[in-house]
């Protein structure tokens, strides 16, 4: 889908861009290579990212989470942006280093931190959690019906065994595997620890109302989640300019909307995109246009 996100940005070569979820820089770069005069302001808060900022006057990468957007563009002078995109996957470059934890394919440190600066990883949430708490996150960020099971399991295995590594989280819930369900059970708990681990659904929200503020009256919204809860937040935002999706009317009774969405159920990609790329098979684009 890179290139219907790109498309979605109808990008003006003189425009002001963001894109705040920098990673490898794929989708910058695209930016960039249609933009003349215009500018593309980049945030990442993994200091990995550096080692892919592109050498461009016109571009600017800030080590920032994209939570504090608002405050970022106006300290470099930028009063308002012309469209914005969020790819919110963790990068391949996260996935594949088996010492950041993300992965349950790797025996490593339970960390999942994607600001390496940040003072709580995944194994000190599993170690200051009660049963109640954690049943809470698997149950509302990872979608597991069977998230109180799950907790008690976790629990009871650190009364034997500080759960500190990957390996120890994936042998306490090991019992709990449904049959031929390995990768999307393990996946769906690693997911849950992973958005609270990093906030990613509070950020999330701050960084979609920074951007309505932001963008210009025209100005894309381009946003690509990977998960229902992600994608549910965006879609009702897109579609009411709040999170629960409740439609706002004036006196007259008509309705009041930010955005004017283009993507209606959004865009999945296609078989040949997911036989190429297996990890884009969650993936859902929605794109919407400020009014």
């Amino acid at each position: 889908m890179p290139e219907k996100c790109i498309e979605g940005l109808n990008i003006r070569p003189d425009g002001i861009y963001v894109d705040v979820t920098f990673g490898g820089g794929g989708h910058s770069l695209e930016i960039l290579s249609r933009l003349t005069t215009g500018k593309l302001i980049a945030f990442d808060q993994d200091e990995d990212a550096a080692a892919n900022i592109p050498v461009d006057s016109r571009f600017i990468l800030l080590n920032q989470n994209f939570r504090f957007l608002r405050n970022n563009l106006k300290y470099n002078g930028i009063g308002s942006i012309d469209g914005l995109i969020a790819d919110l996957g963790v990068s391949f470059h996260q996935f594949d280093e088996p010492e950041r934890g993300f992965s349950f394919r790797f025996d490593a440190p339970l960390d999942m931190r994607m600001n390496r600066d940040g003072s709580t990883t995944a194994a000190d949430i599993i170690r200051k959690s009660d049963e109640s708490a954690l049943a809470d996150i698997f149950f509302e960020y990872g979608e597991l019906t069977n998230s109180r099971a799950i907790a008690r399991k976790i629990v009871s295995s650190a009364r034997t065994k500080a759960i500190l590594r990957t390996s120890d989280l994936v042998s306490a819930i090991g019992s709990l595997v449904p049959v031929r369900q390995e990768h999307k059970f393990y996946a769906k708990v690693f997911q849950a620890l992973r958005i609270a681990v990093n906030h990613e659904i509070d950020n999330l929200k701050e960084m979609l109302f920074q951007s309505l503020e932001m963008l210009t009256s025209g100005g894309r919204l381009v946003v690509i989640t990977y998960h229902s809860l992600e994608d549910r937040i965006v879609k009702n935002f897109m579609r009411s300019g709040n999170f629960e999706g409740i439609e706002k009317k004036d006196f007259y009774g008509n309705p009041e909307v930010p955005f004017r969405v283009l993507t209606k159920k959004g865009i999945i990609p296609g078989d040949d995109e997911i036989a190429a790329n297996g990890r884009a098979r969650s993936a859902r684009l929605r794109i919407a246009e400020k009014i």
